[in-house]
C-alpha cells in the first residue's frame, strides 16, 4: 500500500475517532448549523494564513476559535434568533474570505481541496496535528461529559446543580472550533459538518445510552472514511465527497434495519 494511502487512512480514522462523540452533542443540542458557521469561517483563515505569511492551518484553527466566541456573545447579546445570528456569520465569514483569497498574491490556491478537502495529500505534520490537537479535545470532552449532559437534558437543572452553564456553552463552542480547524483539510468546509452529524445520527438507531451512542458513532465514521477511501481509490472519485456519500449509505442502512434491531432487542431483553 502506497505511504499517502497509509496516511490518509490513519487521517480518516483518526478524525473519525474525534468527530463521533462531539457529534452526538451536536445532534442533541441540534447545533449543525453552528458547525456549518465555524466551517465556513475557517474559508477566511485560510485567506488570513496566506496574508499574513503563517500556516494555514494555524491560521483555520485562530479563526474557527474567534468565530466560535463571536457565536458565544452574539446569541448571548443580540436581540435576534440564534439561527439569524448564525447565518449572518457563516456567509459574511465565507464571502470575506473568498474577496480576501482574490488579494493574494504570488500563491496558487486550491479552492476546491478547501472546499471540499483533500484527504490523499494529508502529510505527517497534518497527522500529528490531528492526533494531538483531536486527542486534547476528546480529553477535554470526557472531563466534561457528566455536566454536558445534564446541560444537554436541561440547563436549568445543571445550573442548579452548580454547573456553570455559560462557561462549559462557550468551552464546548471552543472545542468543536478546533475539531473542525483541524479537520477542514479533510473533508472541506462543506463537508465537514456532514461527518460530524451523519456517523452521529446512525449511531442513534442502535443506542440505549449516551455513551453507547459516542461510541457507536465513533464506529460509524470509522466505517464511513474506510468505505470512502475504497470507493475513492477504486473508481477514482473525490476522497471527501466519497466519505460523505459512504455515511450517509451507513445512515440509509442503519434506519432500514434499526426496526428489525429494536425488535430483536425486545425480545432478547
Amino acid at each position: 500500500m502506497d505511504s499517502f494511502l497509509i496516511r490518509a487512512v490513519a487521517g480518516g480514522v483518526l478524525l473519525a475517532l474525534v468527530c463521533g462523540p462531539f457529534g452526538t452533542f451536536i445532534v442533541w443540542r441540534r447545533m449543525a448549523f453552528f458547525g456549518d458557521t465555524l466551517a465556513h469561517a475557517a474559508l477566511l483563515g485560510v485567506a488570513v494564513g496566506l496574508l499574513f505569511g503563517i500556516d494555514v492551518r494555524l491560521g483555520m484553527i485562530i479563526t474557527c476559535l474567534m468565530a466560535a466566541l463571536l457565536l458565544a456573545l452574539g446569541q448571548r447579546q443580540s436581540k435576534l434568533g440564534s439561527d439569524t445570528v448564525l447565518g449572518m456569520l457563516a456567509h459574511s465569514t465565507l464571502a470575506l474570505g473568498m474577496v480576501a483569497l482574490a488579494f493574494v498574491q504570488g500563491v496558487a490556491v486550491d479552492i476546491m481541496a478547501y472546499l471540499f478537502g483533500d484527504i490523499l495529500a494529508i502529510n505527517t505534520t497534518d497527522l500529528w496535528l490531528l492526533g494531538l490537537g483531536g486527542g486534547a479535545a476528546v480529553a477535554a470532552l470526557v472531563w466534561m461529559w457528566r455536566p454536558l449532559l445534564a446541560l444537554t437534558v436541561s440547563p436549568e437543572i445543571a445550573a442548579v446543580e452548580g454547573v456553570r452553564v455559560e462557561w462549559l456553552r462557550v468551552i464546548f463552542m471552543l472545542l468543536m472550533a478546533l475539531v473542525i480547524g483541524i479537520a477542514i483539510k479533510i473533508v472541506g468546509v462543506l463537508l465537514i459538518t456532514a461527518l460530524l452529524i451523519v456517523p452521529a445520527a446512525s449511531a442513534r438507531f442502535f443506542s440505549r445510552t449516551p455513551e453507547q451512542m459516542a461510541i457507536g458513532a465513533a464506529l460509524f465514521g470509522v466505517a464511513a472514511v474506510l468505505a470512502g477511501i475504497t470507493l475513492s481509490w477504486h473508481v477514482d472519485s473525490p476522497a471527501g465527497p466519497s466519505i460523505v456519500i459512504s455515511a450517509a449509505g451507513l445512515f440509509l442502512i442503519s434506519s432500514a434495519i434499526a426496526p428489525v434491531f429494536r425488535r430483536l432487542a425486545r425480545i432478547s431483553g
